[in-house]
């Protein structure tokens, strides 16, 4: 459960505000789990029901793999008036991209400043292309971003080592300890501190990015990292960054750098 499920969850059930300041006040360690610490990392698919792992496991009951084709005929098929595709460039993806989803985000030269991999796919639609980016949930982008991740299942997180992303992980992981919004939460309340315990019948996990883009069956949908992060600033009533805010790479910077040594999922499915 993320940090905007416990305040939708609270909210749901009429408790708002006093059920979240209850369940804070907990000792981190209790009957119900274990916080994160010392536990070692834990996808979040350790924490589902089984049929859940189940649907993620079988590519043809997993409604992500969907996705993973669009991406496939958009990799291999001219898009609108643009001369080139993507495998005329990269070729086949299963070779090409095959670790390049575990090494993001990255530099990026031009712009000067870290991109994460659907940036860099958006990059290479407008710069090699002669297309319109699109935002990191439209169909095109989810798609190509959802097979390039693909195909690199079952490779572990790498982050990149490059120093000039040093401070800007940084700063994302001064975003993940700041309590912020309405409900004063922070990223590690839940996903560090208390990682591990049940809140609703459900387990709290460590909140890696390791299966996105994922399939969510709250969202009857593939979404992407940047649609969680959205969705968590409005659980806890905070104000939600633009769509092109630079505090969304500072953060996947710091939880990749966190979840370092997790296979790679995409497609995931989570509750």
């Amino acid at each position: 459960m993320k940090v905007g499920d416990l305040a939708s969850l609270a909210a749901v059930q009429g408790l708002g505000r006093p059920l979240l300041a209850l369940f804070l006040a907990l000792p981190c360690a209790t009957a119900l789990g274990q916080p994160a610490a010392g536990a070692g990392l834990r996808s979040g698919f350790d924490t589902m029901s089984a049929p859940t792992q189940a649907m993620q496991r079988d590519d043809a009951a997993n409604p992500g793999m969907l996705t993973v084709s669009d991406g496939a005929k958009r990799w291999a098929q001219p898009e609108g008036n643009a001369q080139r595709t993507c495998a005329g460039c990269h070729g086949e993806a299963s070779v090409s991209m095959k670790t390049a989803a575990a090494r993001y985000p990255r530099w990026d030269e031009r712009l000067n400043r870290p991109v994460g991999l659907s940036q860099r796919i958006a990059l290479c639609r407008q710069r090699y292309q002669g297309l319109d980016a699109g935002l990191p949930d439209s169909a095109a982008q989810l798609a190509l971003t959802t097979f390039v991740a693909h195909a690199a299942r079952g490779v572990s997180l790498q982050p990149d080592t490059d120093p000039r992303l040093a401070p800007w992980r940084e700063r994302g992981r001064a975003r993940f300890d700041q309590r912020m919004g309405q409900l004063d939460l922070s990223c590690a309340a839940c996903h560090d501190e208390r990682a591990g315990l049940r809140l609703g019948g459900a387990t709290i996990p460590q909140g890696h990015p390791n299966g996105y883009p994922l399939y969510r069956l709250e969202w009857q949908a593939v979404g992407s990292l940047q649609r969680r992060l959205r969705n968590c600033l409005t659980g806890v009533r905070a104000e939600v960054w633009p769509s092109d805010a630079i505090e969304y790479i500072e953060l996947e910077l710091h939880l990749t750098h966190r979840a370092a040594g997790l296979v790679i999922e995409t497609p995931a499915v989570r509750p």
